[in-house]
């Protein structure tokens, strides 16, 4: 039977080399770590690299998204529980102020937010019903999200976005609750004044 030579000693890398060559792939692998796994994945850039590559924005907006996406299976959950007392605590929302018109009634409703805090207004709609709408941000562009629920449909989108005023009409894909969420990621107080005319019985705080 054959046997494959063994290699000589001589040949064999050495403890020392090996230990270098360690060393080396560590220094790599905390380079690449820092210079763009960290601004890419999560939007931190100790070293600006990351914000000269353009990693440094994707991250952010990742953890933005990710952080939107936490607040959005929280508002759904809460959606399909039965809607909680109104609180007095900040975000604060003024009442309604609600008149009839030709086309169904009209509502105004005025909501404050402090930093990172999120709110959420429901209309009570039928399937097909239609509501025309204007909300604006008395400071910078807020996050929102557009979308319905109903008991067995937790969620059910319209469309999301970073805005600070957006206006359009709003058609009920079925009968249940029908509205705004939004997210102030300002880093200040902003005031959402929110404007609805059309079909619906009534408005509702649900976050």
């Amino acid at each position: 039977m054959y046997n494959a030579n063994k290699p000589d000693a001589s040949e064999l890398p050495s403890t020392g080399r090996l230990l270098r060559s360690t060393g080396i792939a560590v220094v790599v692998a905390s380079a690449l770590l820092v210079t763009v796994v960290l601004p890419a994945e999560y939007g931190v850039d100790p070293t600006r690299i990351g914000s000269l590559l353009g990693l440094t924005e994707m991250g952010r907006v990742k953890m933005q998204l990710a952080q939107e996406a936490e607040a959005e299976a929280e508002a759904g959950a809460q959606a399909a529980s039965p809607p909680p007392v109104a609180s007095t605590a900040v975000p604060t929302t003024t009442a309604p102020t609600t008149e009839s018109t030709g086309s169904g009634r009209t509502d105004e409703t005025v909501i404050t937010l402090a930093p990172d805090q999120g709110a959420e207004i429901k209309l009570v709609m039928e399937g097909g019903a239609k509501v025309t709408y204007v909300w604006a941000s008395s400071g910078g562009p807020v996050n929102f999200d557009v979308h319905a629920d109903r008991p067995g449909t937790p969620y059910h989108g319209y469309g999301k976005g970073s805005s600070k005023r957006e206006e359009g009409e709003l058609v009920a894909a079925f009968t249940g609750s029908h509205g705004w969420f939004w997210r102030n990621r300002t880093g200040a107080p902003v005031t959402i004044s929110l404007k609805t005319t059309g079909a619906y019985t009534a408005v509702k705080r649900v976050v």
